[in-house]
């Protein structure tokens, strides 16, 4: 897809001398950079000028630029935010690119009703909710929800109250004493109402008030020999005081803010946060950044506040890095209008502040230390992997592989998979399955030939309808086939007869149905059964033959429950659905006698004597 009309000379006379985002392309037309630019005349143009010294990332980028493209803005600001989401869209092979995708969960306590609830939540949005957090630890935040339901009879249900109260019997929990049963109306809105302002301030970390109560119940069940009471207390005790303990760094001035510091070698750069939430420390976490070149500390630290706080629903009112940033204003700007509220950036010189950024570098360190190594060997499994079968092709460029199969017991409801692995790693969310529909019986190479035609054929028509990026719209650059060449065959006449040219690649078996080597290109190409290649290529055969399996054992348990309940006499499609929704299992139903069955609200009782009568 070379642009060969493009004069990237002659177009850079063109550049305007405005704000705005620039777009790198290479000789196969995809993104490769995007970056803002105050004025997009200086910026672009210096890429080109071969008397600056650019550092080995960009000089090495440059050589692979055959056009680029850009979009005009009315500020810095609008580019800030044009560029982090681009960046997020394309995910170019220069930038300096977040290699997790985390979201943190907060506590939920929905104020606004009549009787609140606490509960988790992913996101955070602007209703009249109070939230706390994020916390780093999904596990944490359910325990604490369940310790505050235990302590404070907080309802779990999802009634509508006032409105329901009465019109369904109390639920668990208020047998098992851990809710005072407000759809009953056994508490009132105000006594209710005080627990969750005891709630609010317990989430607020003001422990010491119900550490105080509950040592005081403790101790006097234990004086009434109420003794399973009294230990009942002392287990609470003993989880408040767990929770309390973690707050064990904490911050005089009691606000909201980040602590951000990199440690990096050579490609891989390790990012450490520290959250500090109302002066407290309430966890850490540490992400991996991928390098391309001689990127300073400041650089990465700010190619990691785009991405990070781009996705993450919550922005503390001051961000504390190890170095100074050199667009630091106008991600202060940007910062401050996600959050609605002003956001400093600032680098601390001196006391508490500096040396809470000095442990996050320590910890980033450390994280990079331990898990060279480990990172060393996951590449090897992954991307030295694909490497290794791209050279064994004479493969340039190998990134996303394809692998199908095809699951059936005698032609018995024939199913395909297709299961995606991208730089050596499983893309779940882009595995799919198809049930074979034009062919009966046990015909693998037609069953392969249906899977692959629509597999191709959806991917070609959400192109032409100009749909995002997506499992059908992303092409494999390799299409692998659980066996050798006539499997290959039948892949590439799908591919001739739609006009695509993409490397397809056989898996031959030995006698003993392990792969041997590959079929490519009309010949068998050993391979060295322990290299990295090899055991990739099989886990993404046993991936896909997996995928089958499970997708095949599903339908064909979901049509014997269902081919068995059709042959009884007066089941129809209501009764069919009242057995399977009151009945686990077949064996149940069989073991049911007539009146237990007379009890479904469809079942009368000669219905229920046909059924009783058909498996007796």
């Amino acid at each position: 897809m070379e642009n060969n009309n493009f004069d990237i000379q002659e177009e850079l006379k063109k550049l305007p001398g405005k704000p705005g985002v620039y777009l790198m392309h290479d000789e196969k037309d995809e993104i490769i950079y995007v970056g803002k630019a105050i004025s997009l005349k200086n910026r672009v143009r210096q890429y080109f000028q071969s008397s600056r010294n650019k550092g080995v990332k960009i000089e090495q980028m440059v050589t692979h630029i055959t056009r680029f493209e850009y979009i005009v803005t009315d500020s810095e600001l609008e580019a800030l935010v044009l560029e982090c989401n681009l960046i997020k869209e394309h995910r170019p092979k220069y930038n300096t690119m977040l290699m997790d995708d985390k979201a943190y969960p907060f506590i939920k306590v929905t104020v606004d009703e009549a009787f609140p609830r606490i509960m988790m939540a992913r996101r955070m949005v602007k209703d009249k909710a109070k939230y706390f957090g994020p916390y780093t630890s999904a596990g944490a935040v359910k325990d604490t929800i369940e310790l505050i339901r235990k302590l404070y009879k907080v309802r779990s249900c999802n009634r509508r109250l006032p409105r329901d109260t009465g019109k369904e019997r109390p639920c668990l929990n208020y047998h098992i004493h851990q809710c005072d049963a407000p759809c009953q109306g056994y508490v009132s809105q105000e006594a209710y109402r005080k627990s969750i302002d005891e709630v609010l301030r317990f989430l607020g970390g003001n422990y010491d008030h119900i550490l105080k109560e509950l040592e005081e119940k403790m101790l006097q069940t234990s004086e009434d020999m109420e003794f399973e009471k009294a230990i009942e207390y002392r287990e609470l005790l003993g989880s408040v005081k767990k929770i309390a303990q973690k707050q064990k760094i904490t911050d005089t001035a009691g606000n909201d803010r980040d602590i951000l510091a990199a440690a990096t070698d050579k490609e891989d750069a390790v990012v450490q946060v520290f959250f500090i939430r109302g002066g407290r420390l309430i966890g850490r976490d540490h992400f991996y950044l991928k390098l391309n070149g001689d990127e300073t500390k400041g650089e990465i630290i700010s190619s990691f506040i785009k991405q990070f706080y781009a996705g993450t629903p919550y922005i503390p009112s001051e961000l504390m890095t190890q170095t100074e940033i050199e667009d630091g204003e106008i991600l202060e700007q940007w910062l401050s209008q996600k959050r609605g509220h002003r956001v400093h950036i600032r680098v601390p010189k001196k006391g508490t502040k500096e040396k809470l950024v000095e442990l996050a570098e320590k910890n980033a360190s450390l994280v990079l230390s331990k898990d060279r190594e480990r990172l060393k060997r996951e590449e090897g499994r992954t991307i030295g992997a694909v490497k290794e079968i791209a050279r064994l092709l004479g493969l340039e460029d190998l990134n996303r592989m394809e692998a199908y199969d095809i699951s059936n017991i005698s032609g018995f409801a024939s199913v395909g998979s297709m299961v995606v692995y991208e730089k050596g790693k499983p893309k779940r969310n882009d595995y799919r399955k198809f049930r074979i529909k034009s062919v009966q019986g046990p015909d693998d190479y037609a069953s392969m030939k249906e899977v692959l035609t629509r597999r191709f054929r959806h991917g070609l028509e959400e192109r032409e309808e100009g749909k995002g990026a997506g499992s059908f719209t992303a092409f494999p650059d390799l299409i692998l086939m659980d066996g050798g060449k006539g499997q290959v065959g039948i892949a590439l006449q799908v591919l001739d007869e739609l006009h695509l040219h993409i490397p397809v690649c056989g898996m031959v078996k030995d006698d003993n149905h392990r792969t041997r080597g590959l079929y490519y290109n009309n010949e068998e190409i050993p391979i060295d059964r322990n290299s990295e290649g090899f055991k990739l290529i099989t886990r993404i055969q046993d991936e896909a033959h997996r995928f089958a399996i499970e997708f095949h054992r599903k339908l064909r348990s979901k049509e014997q429950v269902h081919s068995v309940l059709d042959d009884i006499p007066g089941v129809g499609p209501a009764r069919r659905k009242d057995l399977m929704k009151h009945f686990a299992s077949l064996d149940e139903i069989r073991k049911a006698d007539v009146e237990d069955l007379k009890k479904l609200p469809s079942m009368n009782e000669k219905s229920a004597q046909e059924v009783y009568k058909f498996f007796h």
